[in-house]
């Protein structure tokens, strides 16, 4: 087929790459000139695993192609994907100025039948939205279909080559069967595409992802009682991820959720529920227990400096929301970093990935190290905040070594007390006892 993605943020790129590798046609539209300019030199603006090999082989085989011209991309395309920004305003809500810019001028240019698919996560009655705004100028039929996507950032182009199921809303029939031929060598092996109506689909990606985020919140204050109780909480989460009905995933403890997704997401379904007067109140619990997990490890920090770290400095490990990608969007490390700053910390940072980000951001509030064991330089303590692989088998001696005293705060619950016992740390982790060396 032929498809255009409007849009080359995470979801578009992924999207459209991963489309032209079954053979499809995609030209990809932005409208920023450099980026575009970027990308048809073979330069991928983001880090996701494999989407490199995916996007230099498409562009060198003719299927992808990039395009700041919305009509040059929309006009041979049977397929237009909206993958648009959708931020979330001062009060929560989903902005979907993008997605409705984009849609009153796919008005004006189409020519013949398309089937405009909203890719985007967005609230209920977006597709209705968008509809309104295609029709004030259209001229010819179309159908607009909701597709959300389920892409897990480090895991993106598997998610979308092997994906568990496909969702599509929509209540055309010409339509169905469009996205049914599109995603058909997706789900060779037998995993369902689902259709269902607009709404329904729309609802499916909050939902999912409230759901995620409600999980992990509900792990993070198990793990806080766990600390309370003397309890530790690795144990109560394979004592509860072995029931079937619990499952095993996102039950690890940690420093809160971050990302593009989880945060937004919740927060826009729980102000879609205020908008029909429901008061969602597990929503509401959730937002409020990962804002403060976030920076859960600082006040262990500060009790183990007396309550003073005006003249400590410290090593970060970590700067990602999570591990294999460069997202920085809500990562917790951001939070603890300012608390620290705060309370007159100094920090020098490594992160293989998200540094760069961190930079445009932070400027040159914290210093940032080559690699992970150079910014343990006259460093005080450790503090683990992202749980790449790199981390979870360090080089202890050189650690020992580096570190001013043998001190370790891990967000991430990344090693053993038992070792950490063996090798004389004081080691502070989440829902698990703090290990004090003797003498």
């Amino acid at each position: 087929m032929n498809i255009a993605v409007v849009g080359t943020g995470y979801v578009g790129l992924v999207t459209g790459t991963c489309l032209a590798e079954t053979g499809n046609h995609v030209i990809c539209v932005d409208i920023d000139e450099k980026k575009v300019n970027k990308m048809r030199n073979g330069e991928v603006p983001i880090y996701e695993p494999h989407l490199d090999v995916l996007f230099e082989r498409n562009i060198k085989q003719g299927r992808l192609k990039f395009t700041t011209d919305l009509e040059e991309a929309v006009g041979p395309a049977q397929v237009v994907f909206l993958a648009l920004p959708t931020p979330p305003g001062e009060d929560g809500s989903a902005d979907l100025s993008y997605v409705l810019g984009v849609a009153d001028n796919l008005g004006r240019i189409m020519k013949d039948y398309k089937v405009l698919v909203d890719k985007s996560t967005v609230p209920v009655g977006t597709a209705d939205k968008v509809t309104a705004a295609v029709q004030r100028h259209a001229t010819v039929d179309f159908d607009v279909v909701s597709n959300p996507e389920f892409l897990r950032e480090g895991f993106a182009v598997d998610d979308f080559l092997k994906p568990d199921r496909v969702v599509v809303g929509t209540s055309s029939d010409k339509a169905k069967k469009i996205m049914e031929e599109l995603y058909k060598p997706y789900v060779r092996q037998g995993n369902p595409i689902i259709f269902m109506d607009e709404k329904s689909a729309e609802l499916t990606k909050y939902a999912a992802n409230a759901f995620l985020a409600t999980k992990i919140t509900f792990m993070n204050e198990i793990a806080n009682l766990c600390e309370l109780l003397d309890a530790d909480v690795d144990k109560v989460r394979i004592g509860i991820g072995t029931d079937t009905r619990i499952g095993k995933r996102f039950l690890f403890p940690g420093i809160g959720y971050g990302g593009s997704c989880f945060p937004k997401d919740v927060q826009a379904l729980a102000k879609s529920a205020s908008e029909v007067n429901y008061d969602f109140t597990i929503l509401d619990s959730v937002m409020r227990v990962n804002e403060n997990q976030k920076t859960i490890i600082v006040p262990k920090i500060k009790d183990f400096y007396g309550g003073e770290l005006k003249g400590k400095h410290f090593a970060l490990w970590g700067l990602a929301f999570k591990p294999d990608t460069d997202d920085i969007r809500e990562a917790p490390a951001l939070y603890v970093i300012d608390k620290l700053l705060e309370a007159g910390a100094t920090i020098t940072a490594y992160d293989p990935e998200a540094m760069e980000n961190v930079k445009a951001r932070v400027g040159d509030k914290i210093s940032f190290a080559e690699d992970e064991y150079s910014a343990l330089d006259d460093a005080d303590a450790l503090i683990i905040a992202t749980e790449w692989s790199v981390f979870r088998s360090p080089d202890f001696d050189v650690v020992m070594q580096k570190l001013k005293e043998k001190v370790i705060f891990d967000g991430r619950n990344l090693y053993e007390l038992d070792q950490m016992k063996d090798l004389g740390f004081y080691y502070s982790s989440i829902g698990r006892r703090t290990i004090i060396p003797q003498g």
